[in-house]
């Protein structure tokens, strides 16, 4: 931004001209929410070809970003200088004109006078409009308000925006710069987040701040010696999570396909094939509600890592969290929707049984279905007739449990109904390997030590394939060619799955995941 408060935005549009036909291809016809406003922008669009001005030219003046411009003003000053950008402010006084481009790094004013670019090219400033990208050229000044501004000897017309924006209309208070008005609505900022990105400096911050996240997750991974790979989007059968898969169908070979659910069968095929140490971020896809923490289309981080145990992966998800937190947030401490947590490591350790008895009072030793389902009636969470013990389990824990997991904590050793890809735990045969970690009540990952045995393997998949067949639609499928690796040999692993936008909310303090999302799924409008 710059470093003097911008003028406060005039109004969207000038007075629109007489007459004009419409311009080819973008008659009124074609707007489907015509207004004064836009039958305006297309007379004035009209009117600038009629004038011989090409709106919307395929090349642009090279410029610098308007920050450094401000920024290096004083070894600039007098010099020819070139700023283009979006028109977010425009007043025009008789022989002179005042506007404010803004570009990704901020804003900086324009000074356009009708004696230094002639009346007939001056004339044509009466066609711009609130949200149009203009380029202009000139040397760098300071106004007698201080601030710095392009003394325009030429301009040129980059693109003619059809729609004004909704721009907020914006005043100095106290020194610092208040917006009024603008998009405010949040259903529509989801719905446009064209029209978020263009109008909200935040809503672009926090695209840049996500971009910023993944990139340091790379890094990390990449410095422990761990090679990013892609794997099959489009799968013949799903697995690796407990979810209702996306079905869809491949004509050529008029076979069925499904959106991955997740990564890890095809990440654990190639510990198998001997690469050691590998991870993905990539999109999953969960047939599955939505809501503050859930779209239908994700981010996942899976890893993987030979001859390493869900230890390590605790280990790893500590480091990569602080590390990221010290990065985006200058320190070890974050504060989210009003609630502070310190990642510095270590975390606690809680065992999910532990968990449970500690905040419902319920002591679940039996680990049967009618045990587990007795538990949930006490407690007054709601139990399915095709629920298994398993699922139950989940229902309890996520009703009773997960909003006292301010964190961050490590939930471990689930029972083993739970997790059919974990390996059994070493000193419980009830139990595996497993963890999942919380912040905010919210889980954000979930790691194992990797199942690598492949007839008890099958015999977990053979139980999922009967909870299926009795309607648990989010089991597990029988993967004969996963198996089929397995029976290859694979060694101890360890392995890490981490929700990229669930991360990126806690990192940004956003209230919803559709915050973090540059294009959230939405239901249809109207509906």
């Amino acid at each position: 931004m710059t470093s003097d408060p911008p003028h406060p935005a005039g109004p969207a549009d000038g007075p629109p001209l007489p007459g004009g036909a419409p311009a080819p291809g973008a008659s009124p016809a074609a707007l489907d929410d015509e207004s004064d406003q836009v039958r305006a922008r297309l007379a004035k669009l009209s009117a600038l070809r009629a004038a011989g001005v090409e709106p919307y030219p395929p090349d642009a003046p090279a410029a610098a970003p308007a920050a450094e411009l401000v920024l290096r003003f004083a070894e600039l000053e007098g010099t020819p200088q070139a700023a283009r950008g979006r028109v977010v402010a425009l007043r025009g006084h008789g022989k002179t004109t005042f506007l404010h481009l803004e570009d990704a790094s901020g804003r900086i004013q324009a000074y356009v006078k009708r004696d230094d670019v002639g009346p007939e090219r001056y004339a044509l400033l009466s066609q711009l409009d609130i949200g149009d990208f203009l380029a202009v050229e000139g040397t760098l000044f300071r106004t007698k308000t201080g601030e710095v501004t392009v003394h325009a000897r030429s301009f040129r017309l980059l693109a003619k925006a059809l729609r004004p924006p909704p721009l907020a209309k914006e005043e100095v208070v106290d020194g610092r710069r208040v917006a009024h008005g603008g998009l405010a609505d949040k259903e529509l900022r989801y719905r446009r987040r064209y029209l978020d990105l263009a109008v909200n400096p935040e809503a672009r911050e926090q695209a840049r701040t996500r971009s910023r996240i993944v990139t340091s997750i790379r890094g990390f991974l990449d410095a422990r010696g761990f090679l990013e790979v892609e794997t099959p989007v489009l799968q013949p059968l799903y697995g690796g999570a407990a979810a209702r898969p996306f079905v869809t169908h491949h004509r050529a070979l008029d076979t069925r396909l499904y959106l991955r659910i997740a990564d890890e069968l095809y990440l654990k095929r190639l510990i198998v094939g001997g690469l050691e140490r590998v991870y993905e971020i990539g999109k999953d896809f969960r047939n599955e509600g939505m809501d503050r923490t859930h779209n239908p289309e994700f981010t996942m981080l899976e890893l993987y890592q030979a001859y390493a145990d869900y230890h390590d992966m605790m280990e790893i998800t500590e480091q990569l969290v602080a590390g990221l937190v010290r990065e985006i947030r200058g320190g070890s401490t974050l504060t989210y929707q009003g609630a502070t947590a310190d990642v510095t490591p270590p975390w606690p350790r809680l065992p999910f049984l532990e968990a449970v008895r500690r905040h419902t009072g319920q002591a679940l030793d039996d680990l049967g279905r009618e045990s587990v389902a007795a538990a949930a009636a006490r407690l007054g969470v709601e139990v399915e007739p095709g629920m298994g013990a398993a699922k139950i389990l989940d229902e309890i824990f996520k009703a009773r449990v997960e909003e006292h997991l301010v964190g961050p904590v490590f939930i471990t050793d689930h029972p083993k109904e739970l997790s059919p890809l974990a390996k059994q735990h070493r000193a419980d045969p009830r139990l595996v390997e497993r963890f999942e970690s919380f912040l905010f009540g919210t889980e954000f990952g979930n790691a194992f030590t990797e199942l690598n045995d492949p007839l008890d393997q099958r015999r977990r998949f053979e139980a999922q394939r009967e909870l299926l067949a009795h309607g648990d639609e989010e089991a597990h499928a029988l993967d004969e060619d996963f198996l089929r690796a397995l029976e290859h040999g694979m060694p101890p692993t360890g392995g890490l799955g981490i929700g990229v936008d669930r991360l990126v909310m806690f990192l940004t303090d956003a209230p919803s995941i559709r915050d973090v999302i540059l294009f959230p799924h939405m239901r249809p409008e109207g509906a």
